[in-house]
């Protein structure tokens, strides 16, 4: 099971640098295989309705949860009180803290483009490493 981190999202969603590694990912692997938490989704909610592509968020709503199969994710009420011991614990910011949590949780291999996650007991892969 993978975790795909907000900035992997936005990186094909805005056809950024690194999208084609994005693409590749996405299609070496099943959807059944990727999640996605609630946090990633209204974050990329904002970024996208900043960037005025509020289309895009349809359409990737469309593509990933309803058609795509991607499951989503989030932390109860005892999660979200361990969030500030990870921030001290790996000098995350909280929205780190909140993914590195979930990975931890579920027991999910964190994909993102973040090195801060390096630092971490669980680290990330890149897409293109994965």
């Amino acid at each position: 099971m993978f975790l795909v981190d907000t900035n992997v999202w936005l990186e094909l969603i805005l056809d950024q640098e690194k999208a084609a590694d994005v693409r590749r990912f996405f299609q070496a692997h099943d959807t059944d295989d990727l999640s996605i938490t609630e946090f990633s989704l209204y974050s990329i909610g904002i970024i996208l309705s900043r960037l005025k592509k509020d289309e895009a968020f349809v359409d990737f709503l469309t593509d990933t949860l309803q058609e795509g199969g991607v499951k989503r994710v989030r932390l109860d009420i005892q999660d979200l009180m361990l969030l500030s011991e990870i921030i001290r614990r790996f000098n995350l910011d909280f929205d780190d803290a909140y993914q590195y949590c979930v990975a931890q949780k579920f027991d999910m291999v964190l994909v993102s483009f973040d090195g801060d996650f390096d630092g971490t007991e669980r680290g990330r892969k890149a897409p293109a490493d994965v």
